[in-house]
């Protein structure tokens, strides 16, 4: 899951002041002099769009099911040029320096400093007049929660994008609360004869099982007691910080109750983790791939059931949904507390579609987008659709209710399916939707009940770091102390888990973050804080 610390593009730096003034590309639809739009147009148009697909999906979106619709119920074609999703970055950057720009960019993935600074040259235009006079699906989500209407409006007063927001729980009980879940191998446990692991020094002794003691029973010695990809967010240890102390998370921040912003790999429990991740190193329980492995590793691993232990969102998506691995609550640390650390994640998107300042026709466009917000509408852009009768359905359509209900999945991985039948947004799904609209998703609610039931009551924090929205000074001034900040974190991260020695090297460690910036950081993480709140 991806994060907040990728680099600035040098194509988008150096190219946005041309991109501005492409009013006469052809990558952009003709003025159709079209007013007081409704739908279905008497006459079919084309908007020319760019966006980003999985490999999985079809290349041409328009095989999607979902688009089909959508043309037959607005009479809008829309020409795309998608791209995969390794590639759509550097794709999307050099169409803007190069001006040939499209009238709209969907699933765009843009971050504030993008956004914020496409808007200052005038290569994507402010859209807030278009939700107010084109828009009533938006409007009425902002409307109904006005706390997204803040979160979408920049530090400027404008909003220059459209959102991709879903509400799955909230507060301590919202899906995003954790990232990385820890997945243990029961089977193992009990063929063993072990008990479910309750503190740090249990579960170093049920690896050290898992290691020895030939838990698969198959004579060989294949077994990898624990595995993750280190600094990979949901794919990261991090969950086992928080036996420690304040704990970790993917962008080492966490708000403490009295509204403090903490850094918390400068902790003191930080360290001490990484104590105890180095003596479990030393015996052998980590698996050595899991310095360099990627996704792809990770995976085929977890699909032969090679792990004891491993950290991801879904165990359906490595382990598949059977009963050989199952959620390991917290675990008591030295102190003999259990902490969970909540993630500052929420289901929400700043930056999802913008509308170029290519674009000739704004009102049809800003309708066509409106329609992604309708509520069954914005169900399936999310997950996928109903009535497909090429391949594995999302939903099924139930007419006396009008609601959108999930099948199950049959044992297919669900962001398999969804990758290859959704469209990913803008799109707005609320929670009250959830009995109304559509039913929450199998997986989604199953994880929701375990988030309930075994990490909430163990979180200590009452607040997670908001989605400020800071001004292009700020952004340019974290992202300048972020970009060596946190890759020397992630580094001595990685390496002190080898070498152990992140007690003789914690002050000079200390030093080095200071001299990176980490002071002027959370001075600008503080004032975006008390901003949000207050």
């Amino acid at each position: 899951m991806k994060k907040m610390y990728k680099a600035l593009s040098t194509f988008l730096i150096a190219g946005v002041i041309i991109g501005g003034c492409s009013k006469e590309s052809n990558t952009s639809s003709r003025d159709y002099e079209l007013k007081d739009v409704t739908f279905p147009l008497e006459e079919k148009v084309t908007l020319k769009f760019m966006t980003q697909s999985s490999p999985l999906a079809p290349k041409d979106p328009n095989e999607k099911l979902i688009y089909q619709r959508l043309e037959e119920k607005t009479g809008v074609d829309i020409e795309w040029k998608n791209y995969t999703s390794d590639s759509f970055v550097e794709k999307r950057n050099l169409a803007v320096a190069s001006g040939e720009m499209p009238d709209a960019i969907m699933d765009a993935g843009y971050g504030d400093y993008d956004l914020l600074k496409l808007g200052r040259d005038g290569t994507i235009i402010p859209v807030e007049d278009l939700i107010e006079k084109y828009m009533p699906n938006l409007k009425k989500v902002l409307n109904t929660k006005p706390e997204y209407r803040a979160m979408i409006t920049a530090p400027d007063g404008h909003i220059y994008a459209f959102p991709w927001i879903e509400e799955l729980g909230a507060g301590k009980e919202s899906i995003h609360s954790v990232d990385a879940f820890p997945w243990i191998n029961v089977e193992w446990l009990e063929n063993l004869g072990l008990d479910m692991p309750t503190t740090t020094e249990e579960l170093k002794e049920v690896l050290i099982a898992f290691k020895t003691q030939d838990p698969n029973g198959n004579g060989e010695a294949d077994e990898i007691p624990m595995s993750f990809i280190i600094n990979g967010g949901g794919e990261d240890l991090t969950f086992l910080f928080g036996s420690f102390g304040i704990g970790d998370n993917w962008d080492h921040t966490v708000v403490t109750n009295d509204g403090k912003v903490v850094f918390t790999a400068a902790q003191d429990d930080y360290k001490e983790a990484m104590k105890y991740f180095n003596d479990l190193y030393k015996e052998g329980l980590i698996d050595e791939e899991a310095f360099e492995q990627d996704w792809n590793t990770y995976l085929a691993k977890g699909k032969n059931e090679k792990y004891g232990l491993y950290f991801t969102w879904d165990k359906g998506n490595i382990s598949g949904m059977n009963d050989k691995y199952e959620l390991m609550p917290p675990l008591a640390g030295p102190s003999g507390e259990k902490n969970v650390t909540r993630t500052n994640g929420m289901g929400f998107d700043r930056g999802r579609m913008v509308i170029t300042s290519a674009n000739n026709n704004l009102e049809l466009t800003a309708k066509w987008i409106d329609q992604l917000y309708d509520p069954h509408q914005s169900v399936q852009n999310n997950w996928g659709t109903y009535g497909d009768t090429e391949q594995q359905n999302i939903f099924e359509f139930d007419e006396s209710t009008g609601m959108l209900k999930h099948l199950p999945l049959e044992g297919t991985a669900p962001v398999e399916l969804r990758q290859k039948t959704n469209i990913g947004g803008p799109l707005a799904i609320l929670d009250e939707y959830y009995g109304t609209v559509t039913t929450k998703p199998d997986d989604a609610a199953w994880r929701l009940n375990l988030m309930k039931e075994v990490m909430v009551p163990h979180m200590k924090a009452d607040n997670i770091y908001p989605r400020v929205f800071f001004s292009l000074e700020e952004l340019k001034e974290l992202s300048k102390i972020e970009a060596d900040l946190v890759a020397y974190v992630h580094r001595k991260r990685a390496e002190w888990v080898k070498t152990g020695k992140a007690e003789e090297e914690w002050d000079a460690y200390l030093t080095e973050l200071e001299r990176l910036g980490l002071d002027k950081w959370l001075q600008i993480k503080q004032v975006g804080y008390d901003r949000s709140v207050n």
